[in-house]
């Protein structure tokens, strides 16, 4: 396995298993496989529904011996219903209680928006619309977050889903720069500048639906919001470097990612993508096939979280 690095000691798995859409049915099943096959990162986040099988799962390797809690990298994230600084510490305190460890690697701000606190299901209005809690504070917020890894909760903290403009506001003011920004990020989707900026303030990048993320269609429906995730592993492109290499295209597409530092998180419950999602170091892309893959870029964004009506009303909102 390969690994990301900051300049301050960050060290993430190059490659990961994301947990986003998998039932407790599929997730237990899924992550026995993927610890098999040898991943050792594993994205989880509180609003998946799914840490207390996780924790569950991690548990029984524990206890059998096959793998220490220092070989793992585990991520989770403060859900959009917590972001504020007075719910951090009881919200991280949840998800470790639920995922049975004394510590996570890295603790994440899910989104720069937040929603009123409710143990269960997101609030929502007469109007059909999300209820939001519009005094967010990211600097606040933050400072929270500085203070779990203070008192040992968390190893290293970072954002997800925010904007350039949103990140260079809590550089501007951290003791405790961000070690990690978790985005939407594929072939149709490079966030070449964000990408950049990253890369020159020592900030590690996870790139989530790498994929294209088949089946988010389902999340919009009955919100009148057409959405088609694409079909990279048919880009012609893509097809004629996997059949180069005796690779999948999803290999192919990970792979490129891998080539620009970033650290992609797929999600899989079938056993056989899942080792093949692993097996992509045994080959490199030339120069001139990353090229070819970078020109692909269309600015197409899976994930805009409109699925929930009215979020985009938020000041926060990041797209």
């Amino acid at each position: 396995m390969n690994y990301l690095t900051t300049e301050n000691g960050f060290k993430m798995p190059v490659l990961g298993i994301g947990t986003w859409r998998a039932p407790d049915s599929e997730v237990e099943s899924a992550l026995n496989e993927a610890l098999e096959a040898g991943y050792r990162h594993i994205d989880c986040a509180p609003v998946y529904m799914n840490e207390p099988v996780i924790g569950k799962t991690l548990k029984s390797w524990f206890d059998s011996g096959r793998l220490t809690r220092e070989e793992l990298f585990i991520t989770t994230k403060l859900p959009p219903h917590a972001n504020r600084a007075s719910s951090v510490e009881k919200f991280l305190r949840n998800s470790l209680a639920a995922l049975q460890l004394d510590y996570v690697d890295l603790y994440l701000i899910h989104v720069p928006f937040a929603m009123p606190e409710t143990d269960g299901a997101f609030l929502v209005g007469d109007d059909g619309n999300l209820l939001l809690d519009t005094e967010t504070s990211h600097l606040k917020t933050w400072k929270a977050m500085e203070e779990m890894v203070e008192k040992g909760l968390t190893k290293h903290i970072g954002l997800s889903n925010f904007n350039e403009k949103q990140i260079q506001r809590i550089i501007d003011n951290c003791t405790i720069k961000p070690a990690n920004l978790q985005i939407e990020m594929h072939l149709y989707l490079q966030q070449r500048e964000l990408l950049k900026f990253c890369y020159e303030n020592d900030i590690t990048v996870t790139a989530y639906s790498p994929l294209g993320s088949a089946g988010i269609e389902k999340l919009y429906q009955g919100t009148g919001i057409e959405k088609i995730p694409p079909k990279l592993m048919e880009n012609p492109q893509v097809v004629k470097i996997a059949e180069k290499y005796g690779k999948t295209p999803a290999q192919v597409l990970l792979r490129f990612l891998v080539q620009n530092n970033v650290a992609p998180i797929p999600k899989s419950t079938n056993p056989q993508r899942l080792r093949e999602n692993l097996d992509v170091f045994d080959f490199a892309l030339t120069d001139k096939e990353m090229g070819t893959l970078r020109e692909e870029d269309r600015n197409i964004r899976v994930c805009d979280f409109k699925f929930f009506p009215g979020l985009d009303k938020h000041p926060e909102f990041p797209f």
